[in-house]
């Protein structure tokens, strides 16, 4: 009777174990919403380092709001220095259930330009970081594999594998295969492994340093991100040295006649 008794407590624990556990879905979702700050202002620093350790550094500002009841994000990145990309700028929609909208200007061009589905694939301004690193991407396109657990720096992490579900998708994000660890506690990115279209391994995000931007949501900004490509032995590391919570940002921050202020 003991023994019988165990057992059910046993089985009465797994079933309720395995109830609760959050699927891959659900962590990816989790961890958007952990990063959707109401509004966020900011100066980011982007160090762009080449195969032999010779550094370009980039100054950056940053607009971040918002909107639709939070199924929309726009976002405004502006360079500040050196001199040969200042007024350069990057503005963003990210959408929840459609495909982003995103817009490049270039003070020598005198004008936006939209940036295509195709070139999202593309690095952003001689950067290991893409167009379509700059925005989250559309859940809607992947399959999600729940990998297990796995420590990161000492960090409790789930290990959610995402495939696109198409060679479109694929191509648009510029990888086959995409492991990303998310912390237990905060469903923030502290590392991610991407495959290229030959499922070779391609490059490495590293998430040193996370800031809880607004305490009473609980919502978090990475503050130091490095991005290794493995196939060329270069990186490029984005410090936000300033960021602060700002949910009353103007609106006309995210316009593309803004954008094309100098």
């Amino acid at each position: 009777m003991r023994y019988a008794l165990i057992l059910f407590l046993f089985y009465l624990t797994t079933y309720v174990t395995a109830q609760t556990r959050l699927t891959a879905n659900q962590i990816v979702e989790r961890a958007q919403e952990a990063i959707k700050v109401k509004g966020v202002q900011g100066v980011s620093v982007m160090r762009i380092i080449d195969e032999k350790g010779r550094e370009r550094v980039r100054q950056i500002r940053q607009v971040t709001k918002l909107y639709d009841n939070g199924d929309t994000e726009k976002r405004l990145l502006r360079f500040m220095a050196p001199a040969d990309v200042k007024g350069t700028g990057l503005l963003t929609y990210d959408y929840k259930t459609k495909d982003d909208d995103l817009w490049l200007y270039m003070p020598v061009l005198r004008k936006s330009r939209r940036i295509v589905s195709t070139e999202k694939a593309k690095n952003f301004l001689g950067s290991e970081f893409t167009y379509a690193d700059m925005t989250p991407p559309s859940l809607d396109d992947f399959n999600f594999k729940d990998l297990g657990e796995e420590m990161v720096n000492g960090i409790p992490c789930y290990k959610i594998e995402w495939l696109p579900k198409n060679e479109e998708v694929a191509e648009e994000n510029g990888f086959s295969r995409r492991i990303t660890f998310f912390g237990k506690d905060d469903f923030v990115i502290r590392k991610s492994i991407y495959y290229d279209l030959d499922g070779e391994l391609l490059k490495e995000l590293l998430v040193h340093e996370i800031k809880e931007l607004d305490q009473e949501n609980h919502k978090f900004r990475a503050m130091h991100l490095e991005m290794i490509n493995h196939q060329n032995n270069r990186r490029s590391v984005l410090v936000n040295e300033k960021l602060e919570f700002n949910p009353n940002i103007d609106d006309n921050y995210f316009t593309t006649r803004y954008l094309e202020r100098e």
